[in-house]
């Protein structure tokens, strides 16, 4: 079978603070786009992951804990070969390998029989890492704890988004960039609130969700390289809306007035290195247990 496992963007990304086992709490609103790996899954006599990216091949690869977790958990022997199709850029911020975690755990729940629920697996998927849970569900939904607490909101319409992916590795990012937070950038939650109550009431007006987009590491990314400022000033100048980091970054996105606007931003970015692209959001009827194909 092939299951789809789609990128994320944060609507907010809000830090409440760190907790006393060393992760931080967060406020964050997440959102399933149309960009996505392919994880075809077969029988097989043995596990076996492999990826024409030979750095997330064999044991390296989250989906590879995914299935020894999930086969310990469920008293299975781990056999299967997984051969994981990358789409989505590595190391940017779009929860790639927690989406190709999540669609391992529908994947092999359904060749190993097991009959689990999604509840169930998520289960599993807070083990392995913030934002594997929100991946089995998928569409809009609010995430807290470290990220693995989910609950379902009410869907955005089709809504066009520009990502744009720099040329630029931060080694171990999300350390990194939660290493460089501060006190000043924690917040309450009073922004993640605000969106949700603009969801919940139904009347969606896309200038005030693209209003209220925020994320805790803006300011810091911005700092630590001036490379992001230096892309958002350019697509200014093409008139777009302003750009946001998708979670730690350093991939961002904004929401383009029309695909003639979206064309002059990769038009004033690709030369700089920059790679853009035109993606859509994404319900959760096409997300997560329905991503399967046979």
């Amino acid at each position: 079978m092939d299951v789809f496992a789609y990128a994320k963007v944060n609507l907010t990304f809000e830090v409440l603070g760190r907790r006393s086992d060393g992760y931080h709490d967060v406020a964050t609103i997440m959102q399933t786009i149309d960009l996505a790996d392919v994880l075809r899954i077969e029988p097989a006599p043995r596990l076996s992951v492999e990826c024409e990216y030979p750095e997330l091949a064999g044991e390296e690869n989250l989906v590879w804990k995914a299935a020894v977790e999930l086969a310990k958990a469920y008293g299975v022997e781990p056999k299967a070969k997984i051969a994981v199709e990358k789409h989505i850029p590595v190391a940017m911020g779009l929860g790639g390998g927690s989406s190709d975690a999540a669609a391992a755990l529908i994947g092999l729940n359904r060749l190993w029989d097991l009959g689990l629920s999604v509840e169930e697996l998520a289960i599993v998927g807070a083990g392995l890492g913030s934002d594997v849970s929100f991946f089995l569900w998928g569409g809009t939904a609010l995430a807290m704890g470290r990220g693995e607490q989910i609950t379902a909101l009410p869907s955005l319409p089709p809504m066009a988004m520009t990502l744009v992916f720099p040329d630029l590795v931060i080694p171990n990012k999300t350390a990194s960039m939660y290493s460089r937070l501060t006190m000043a950038q924690f917040s309450d939650g009073g922004v993640t609130r605000q969106m949700i109550q603009i969801l919940t009431a139904g009347q969606f007006v896309r200038q005030s969700v693209g209003g209220l987009v925020f994320n805790a590491f803006s300011e810091v990314a911005a700092q630590a390289y001036p490379e992001l400022v230096e892309l958002c000033r350019l697509a200014a100048d093409q008139g777009a809306a302003p750009m946001h980091l998708c979670g730690a970054g350093p991939a961002m996105f904004t929401l383009p007035s029309s695909e003639e606007q979206h064309q002059m931003i990769v038009e004033q970015l690709q030369p700089h290195g920059a790679g853009v692209y035109l993606v859509s959001t994404l319900p959760p009827d096409r997300c997560g247990t329905a991503a399967v194909s046979a």
